[in-house]
């Protein structure tokens, strides 16, 4: 990659939203101080080297710690100069240097990106781009996800040369037959079948360390992948990692706690927290507003683009992989009650009396209409160490009865009265006995299941 920095301003705030980019997407990065010619001329050399320092110090904190800096001006004395370029000659040689051929994905689905798209008249539609993966050849079918459309391939150009077939980093133009183009200035076209449209995505969360404020579940981001940008509905959860039961990764068969927010201490404060000291495997979920075609495993990156460019905040967010599409409309009714994302849950009530020594009449655990059927049979806890069962209702107005299977601790016995309390008698005790029930609840599940362990 290479980044262009304006020599005069320095790192700006969208200059370090590119950066941000480089470091998900790429290996290498070249940077290149433009405008070396708008420097007083007495103080150019010792105000580049100053830049250039600054440059090398700033990417110290980046995958990039070797970066190569060079200073360029690609037109001195403005567009109406017709002064020579200088720096350009080494910005090509440190170029040539630093580039690779990647190895080349042919025996897979065609994956085509298209960036223009025009029509000729009496031959068809163009589609200019380059081959992501795959092969095209003239006479194949490619299909337009965004669309729904499949087109045959007419003809095939190179740098205007015609030609049979393209291949996995090559950049071509692909006539097809007539489409209006309008509808497709950018995006992706592929082998029939190799795309599908996704209404949703889950995809692994890694948090961007410059994004200064909370990501909320529930909230709305701007999401990147592809050429397409679309607002979407988050939803955070996460899971202990790579421990034995769970194997690491995304599994619809893994239970996950549902998580309110994530911050950039949020790994931090998994290390101070008890049982949350192990790592923990994060996830989104993303249900878009509009639906969009997906690579699978695509980089995904979250931004709030609607930020004030003026703020000096970097705007992207958090970055990962499509790991799972959603590719129904109603997705929310079939696919996510299958996904395991719990909130853990408490409710209080208070030890009203004592009817023996095994079981406790409960008032304020419930509402007076609560159907109580619902909770028979899960476990409680008293504030006083006595595990007990909720047996059912008493009476009409939300009081329930608690089994203590081990039988009441004679402190909490007496605390709590043995038999009905006349009214304004005192026992002498001043904290009353809480009973808490604890459970975790499915935030997909429709019928709204407690569940205990």
């Amino acid at each position: 990659m290479m980044l262009i920095v304006d020599v005069t301003k320095g790192m700006q705030t969208q200059t370090a939203e590119c950066l941000v980019i480089g470091q998900i997407t790429s290996d290498k990065m070249v940077v290149v101080l433009n405008k070396t010619d708008m420097l007083p001329k007495e103080k150019r050399a010792a105000m580049v080297e100053k830049m250039t320092k600054r440059m090398k110090q700033t990417f110290q904190n980046t995958k990039f710690k070797d970066v190569i800096v060079i200073p360029v001006s690609a037109k001195p004395g403005g567009p109406d100069s017709d002064a020579p370029p200088e720096g350009l000659d080494n910005l090509v040689n440190i170029i040539k240097a630093e580039s690779y051929v990647p190895k080349k994905i042919v025996d897979a689905p065609a994956l085509f990106a298209v960036d223009h798209c025009f029509s000729i008249k009496g031959q068809g539609t163009v589609m200019t781009g380059t081959v992501l993966q795959g092969r095209i050849k003239i006479g194949d079918t490619l299909e337009i996800p965004s669309l729904g459309v499949s087109k045959k391939v007419k003809s095939m150009q190179m740098f205007r040369k015609g030609v049979e077939s393209v291949a996995h980093g090559d950049r071509a133009g692909v006539c097809v037959t007539q489409f209006d183009p309008g509808l497709l200035e950018r995006g992706i076209v592929c082998a029939p079948g190799s795309i599908h449209i996704a209404f949703g995505v889950i995809m692994d969360f890694n948090m961007i360390q410059y994004f200064k404020s909370d990501i909320k579940s529930k909230a709305k981001f701007h999401i990147s992948l592809g050429h397409e940008t679309v607002m979407a509905k988050v939803t955070l959860f996460s899971s202990p990692a790579k421990n034995e039961k769970s194997g690491g990764g995304f599994d619809f068969d893994r239970e996950y706690q549902f998580d309110e927010s994530y911050s950039k201490n949020s790994e931090k404060s998994d290390e101070s927290d008890g049982e949350a000291s192990l790592p923990r495997d994060r996830f989104v979920l993303l249900e878009f507003e509009t639906a969009v075609p997906v690579l699978p495993e695509c980089i995904v990156i979250g931004s709030k683009l609607d930020t004030d460019i003026n703020a000096n905040l970097c705007r992207l967010a958090f970055h990962g992989k499509a790991l799972k599409t959603f590719t129904t409309k109603d997705f929310a009714k079939t696919d996510l009650p299958n996904l395991k994302i719990y909130k853990d849950k408490c409710k209080e009530g208070v030890v009203e009396r004592a009817s023996n020594e095994y079981e406790v009449i409960v008032k304020d655990l419930v509402k007076k209409e609560t159907n109580v059927d619902l909770f028979t049979g899960l476990k409680v806890e008293l504030s006083t160490g006595e595990p007990g069962v909720i047996e059912g209702s008493f009476g009409q107005s939300g009081k329930i009865k608690v089994r203590i299977m081990q039988g009441l601790k004679p402190d909490t016995f007496a605390r709590v009265g043995g038999g009905k309390k006349k009214k304004g008698e005192n026992t002498g005790f001043t904290e009353p006995v809480v009973v808490k029930l604890k459970f975790k609840r499915y935030i997909f599940d429709e019928k709204k299941k407690m569940i205990q362990l």
